[in-house]
């Protein structure tokens, strides 16, 4: 069973900075593509960032320059450095894990943390 738990949101003002973290349980995480996303309320939960296995990223636009994705192997984690934050960056934050194996697709969600972006 694979286990994601995000961590590091909460409220910030414009300009701030926030850093998460999701730690992944389980022997996955040397082999999964990791993601965040993130969900307001009434939309849609979209990709915020993604790294690779081999730790090619790629961003949303709308957080391109401002937003870093990492992930630490040995540590089983990844963050997502969040800097120059904007009211817009208000919603919950989800990490997400995807592999496969065995000829088998997997794909794990942690809870989500909110974060919350205030004027």
């Amino acid at each position: 069973q694979v286990q994601l738990v995000e961590s590091g949101g909460g409220l910030v003002q414009a300009g701030g900075s926030l850093r998460l973290s999701c730690a992944a349980s389980g022997s996955i995480f040397s082999i999964a593509a990791m993601g965040w996303y993130r969900q307001a309320p009434g939309k849609r939960r979209d990709l915020v960032a993604g790294i690779s296995t081999g730790g090619s990223t790629n961003y949303a636009d709308s957080v391109k320059g401002r937003f870093t994705i990492s992930r630490d192997n040995a540590k089983n984690t990844v963050y997502l450095q969040m800097n120059s934050l904007k009211p817009e960056d208000t919603a919950v934050y989800f990490c997400n894990a995807a592999f496969v194996r065995a000829g088998v697709s997997y794909n794990y969600w942690g809870q989500g943390t909110q974060v919350t972006v205030s004027p």
